[in-house]
């Protein structure tokens, strides 16, 4: 399909960034060049944007959910490649590269998540006769194993964390965190985006820690490989901006900051990192420029760093061979286009970057943020939401970005991630950035779709954020506010409902209660019961049941596992009670409020709902 008609796409300024930078003029390689984009929503919009500022062709490939998404009517070209399964559309490597035949593409781009990753999916690129915009398929199967990549850091002289990868064996795993000691980290081998990752904080949760993170990047990533090392107690996650040509060129372009993270998903970003001590700094992007040079690394990548806030060392994380979600607020800083770098690197331009540029930012003391906007309610757990998104309202400030998967007249879907869209914001430095993302956040409105938007104006509010002394444990030990206050003798039944009263909790001076901070989700804190019944939080897939009729269940016990937005989300007990009947099955379709599971109450507790005073 060709669109004739495509929609113009609002790029602020073609001359200066949010902070003031100038940019880069990356040149366009080829004007006969059209690139088929792998990907959907935010991403794929990104490198339309890019395309079109050349004034090149693009080709969006969409499932039948997305025909009729904002990426698919930018393009010049968009091409249906399956139905909503992701194995058959996305993920499908056939699907993709008929699509790029018909539509005679000269290059894929893979964005981020799906096959941007995938040494297969390179490897089939290249031997169709495409360009691939991303790293030699070597260099992604380098990195692509978390077990391999450590072996490379180390012979390349980067420090990494205390760990065991020789075995997977459950008895060697198990011995192995006992050697290191607790607690320890369970991390899947394969992929990244905090998918399959466990924390076994004794001897007693490894087990389950093992099975989890086993489970969840199976189903990820198609690989159940994991590496057991010591889990940090106090870490920051900064990151370094890699860039790298086929001549074997290779800069940085500096740090950014990730700390903010919840389940191991970055929420907040920054660039350049806060606080950082100029010989870790140094230190840190020195050792990314010699991993990627070790490599032979040939494109954009960044190179993930723990860094202990306790004594300051730092530790190899992972390598991520693709653009990453965050790469927009060291474009802010730097003025240099990654997306255009990437594509004209591909095409065997030289570095078009200079290798001072990001000292030249730092210099500047420029700065900015990015908040990742998604369909999900923080004051319950933080739930997938899908749904209308009738009215999308941004700033036009010139301190303000919007990148955007959604546009007003959408809708979120259940069958893919849970993004919105990205706020970036800049300013001359951290502190104007800060005053100016909080200005951006109170002009955005998305309706009425259920979002993070409070959650980002209360979050940006906390002195730990606004002195720059967060580590990745943060929201794990930060209590929030919640905007369903338990009352009467609910608050002393679990399995008793209250209505639901919407405040705004950034700025509401009242008393709340907090919700646990462990993932899990319980009936009363989640979607409500009636009666004795859990019901499903969102919509998606029964991945497990970890239960029996009969079983007597407390709040501790986890009950089944629902896979919604590319994730695994365990579902625990409100209270004690014993399971009177399981009303779904592994790999059963259900949907938002749908029952789950029915129990039979305490002698000691009544069934009747008890609705809140209004």
């Amino acid at each position: 399909m060709t669109n004739n008609d495509t929609t113009t796409i609002d790029i602020r300024s073609t001359t200066v960034t949010t902070t003031g930078v100038d940019r880069i003029p990356v040149a366009c390689p080829d004007a006969g060049m059209r690139v088929l984009i792998a990907n959907r929503g935010e991403i794929a919009r990104r490198v339309i944007r890019a395309c079109t500022s050349w004034e090149i062709e693009s080709v969006a490939v969409y499932a039948d959910p997305d025909a009729d998404a904002p990426h698919v009517r930018e393009a010049t070209h968009a091409e249906r490649i399956g139905p909503a399964s992701l194995a058959d559309s996305y993920l499908s490597i056939p699907a993709i590269l008929a699509a790029a035949e018909r539509s005679a593409a000269t290059h894929v781009h893979p964005g981020y998540g799906f096959l941007a990753e995938n040494t297969e999916f390179a490897t089939a690129v290249t031997d169709a006769g495409l360009i691939w915009c991303g790293p030699s398929p070597a260099a992604v199967a380098s990195m692509g194993s978390k077990i391999e990549a450590r072996t490379v850091a180390v012979d390349a002289g980067v420090p990494v964390i205390p760990g065991y990868n020789e075995s997977q064996a459950d008895g060697d795993l198990r011995a192995a965190a006992d050697d290191i000691g607790y607690p320890i980290l369970v991390k899947a081998s394969a992929g990244g985006g905090g998918k399959g990752i466990r924390i076994a904080h004794s001897p007693d949760d490894f087990d389950d820690a093992l099975r989890d993170a086993r489970d969840e990047s199976a189903r990820a990533f198609g690989d159940d490989a994991v590496i057991v090392e010591r889990y940090i107690q106090r870490p920051r996650h900064i990151e370094v901006q890699i860039v790298a040509d086929h001549d074997g060129s290779v800069i940085d372009l500096g740090t950014r900051e990730c700390s903010v993270q919840r389940r191991y998903q970055k929420v907040l970003e920054e660039a350049p990192a806060p606080n950082l001590p100029a010989e870790t700094e140094t230190a840190m992007r020195s050792a990314a420029v010699s991993l990627a040079s070790a490599i032979g690394y040939d494109s954009v990548g960044t190179v993930e760093f723990i860094v202990d806030a306790t004594t300051e060392e730092f530790f190899f994380l992972e390598m991520n061979t693709r653009i990453q979600v965050e790469h927009t607020v060291t474009e802010e800083i730097t003025g240099v286009d990654l997306i255009q770098t990437q594509i004209a690197m591909a095409s065997g331009a030289p570095l078009p970057t200079p290798a001072d540029t990001f000292d030249a930012a730092r210099a500047a003391g420029v700065h900015s943020f990015e908040a990742r906007i998604n369909a999900e309610d923080p004051w319950r757990g933080h739930l997938p939401q899908t749904g209308d998104v009738d009215q999308l309202e941004v700033s036009t400030e010139p301190s303000v970005r919007w990148d955007a998967a959604v546009e007003a007249g959408n809708a979120v879907s259940p069958h893919y991630d849970s993004m919105i869209g990205k706020l970036i914001v800049g300013g001359v430095d951290r502190s104007s950035a800060l005053a100016a993302l909080g200005d951006a956040l109170e002009a955005l409105t998305i309706s009425p779709l259920t979002n993070n938007l409070d959650f980002h104006r209360w979050l940006i509010r906390r002195p730990e954020v606004r002195q720059a002394t967060v580590t990745t444990r943060f929201l794990d030990e930060t209590p929030l506010p919640t905007a369903t206050p338990v009352l009467g003798e609910a608050a002393g039944n679990p399995w008793r409902t209250t209505a639901a009263r919407r405040l705004t909790p950034h700025v509401s001076e009242l008393a709340f209660d907090s919700p646990t901070r462990d993932g899990r989700w319980a009936s009363d804190r989640s979607t409500g019961d009636a009666g004795l019944e859990i019901r499903s939080p969102f919509p998606g897939q029964v991945a497990e049941i970890r239960i029996a009729v009969g079983d007597a269940v407390d709040e501790s016990t986890v009950l089944c596992t629902i896979e919604a937005m590319k994730m695994l989300h365990p579902i625990t007990a409100a209270g004690a009670a014993t399971v009177a009947e399981i009303l779904v099955e592994a790999g059963d379709q259900v949907v938002s409020e749908q029952p789950l599971i029915r129990f039979t109450p305490p002698a000691n507790q009544t069934e009747t709902p008890e609705e809140a005073p209004q």
